[in-house]
């Protein structure tokens, strides 16, 4: 209930006025651009209309067929030849590598190479190990010679070592002492003197001297820029403002207002234009039909189908059935040719080779398919035997 209040109580937004001016405009810039549009909407609509037509009945078509024909040309002959002639090819180059070079490798590895490389791992097995028998007895030895001579002389030399150091960081520090307090009162006492009884109030003066300078300079170029500032203000900036605060910007909105005019004028102009245009074409598309289609639709529906009929019911269907009678009667003429030729080479058979012995027939079983089921051969009374005269070879 709450949110249907508020919805009730909220204000409706009302429509921006416009001022005068668009309305003004407005009209008389929607007639001239309608006026101006329109062919341009019919021809556009023509042009796209035609471009379909083409694009429908002439570039598919010859695309279609273009494709079909680079297929044949290509395409086709290239599949050809990689089916029928690369792959058996690479086939029969992939079997005779494999035999001539595959088969002799592994016959080598298996036959040649393996027992050599066995002989050979055996034999670097035994240098190996002759090998490292050898380093064993010369580590053993250096360990010796390590423990029992290097140390001790190492010892003694670290010893040595120890004792000169001592003597020479007891003079180092001497002499270091020595050095410092020389150059502590020779260098460094007369330098910090120099420093805080000279050095720090020439620079403290120097300093002070730099910054007055400076506060000078400042202020002199601050005057300058104030001077500049109000002169640049004065001269450029103030009447560059009113001349933009009081002409272009007017002319500005009225140059906006006349755009937004044009281009909803041209919208709403191009809208109607397509209605037009849509209106003309049907207008020429139902003059098209009543001018070429019905009276084409009315001489086939009126003249060409019963001629049609006719010559189907009184040339064709004669002729058809002529056909067929000849075709009947060259397959029985075939027929008969078969036949005639069959029992002369029986004849030709019997005298040469004499009539041979009649074949005792096989018995059959029944067959177990169920008497009501279709069958795709013939039953045990009707089974073709080479006794039956039902072959080419026994028939008399």
């Amino acid at each position: 209930m709450d949110l249907e209040k508020s919805a009730v109580q909220q204000p409706l937004p009302q429509a921006q006025a416009e001022g005068c001016l668009a309305v003004a405009i407005r009209i008389p810039v929607r007639i001239v651009v309608l006026v101006l549009v329109v062919p341009v909407r019919m021809v556009w609509d023509a042009l796209v209309v035609g471009g379909r037509f083409l694009r429908d009945y002439a570039l598919r078509p010859v695309g279609r067929a273009l494709a079909l024909l680079a297929w044949a040309v290509f395409v086709w002959p290239l599949v050809t030849v990689w089916r029928y002639v690369v792959v058996p090819a690479g086939k029969a180059v992939g079997w005779l590598g494999h035999v001539l070079v595959v088969v002799p490798l592994m016959w080598l590895y298996r036959t040649v190479l393996t027992p050599i490389g066995h002989a050979l791992a055996w034999l670097a097995r035994g240098v190996g190990a002759g090998i490292a028998w050898v380093f064993r007895g010369i580590g053993a030895a250096v360990g010796w010679v390590y423990a029992r001579v290097l140390t001790p002389v190492g010892h003694a030399i670290a010893w040595l070592g120890k004792g000169a150091g001592m003597v020479l960081a007891a003079v180092g520090t001497g002499v270091y002492t020595a050095v410092a307090w020389l150059v502590r009162y020779l260098f460094v006492v007369p330098g910090v003197w120099l420093y805080e009884w000279i050095l720090a109030p020439v620079g403290r003066g120097i300093a002070w001297t730099g910054r007055g300078l400076v506060w000078l300079v400042r202020m002199i170029f601050t005057g300058i820029g104030v001077a500049l500032y109000w002169t640049l203000r004065v001269l450029l900036v103030l009447p560059a403002l009113a001349v933009w605060r009081w002409v272009l910007a007017p002319i500005g909105r009225v140059l906006v207002v006349i755009g937004r005019e044009v281009g909803e004028a041209l919208g709403h102009a191009w809208r109607v234009a397509g209605y037009i245009s849509l209106a003309v074409g049907r207008f020429l598309g139902r003059l098209f039909r009543w001018i070429f289609v019905e009276p084409v639709r009315w001489v086939y529906l009126t003249v060409l189908t019963p001629v049609g009929h006719a010559v189907r019911d009184t040339v064709l269907r004669p002729a058809a059935e002529a056909a067929r009678s000849v075709g009947r009667a060259t397959r029985q003429a075939l027929a008969t040719a078969r036949e005639s030729a069959r029992q002369a080479r029986a004849d030709f058979r019997r005298m040469l080779f004499g009539a041979s012995g009649e074949p005792v027939p096989v018995p059959l079983e029944p067959s177990p398919i169920p008497s009501g089921a279709s069958r795709r051969e013939p039953g045990a009374d009707e089974t073709r035997t080479l006794g039956s005269s039902r072959t080419a070879l026994t028939k008399d």
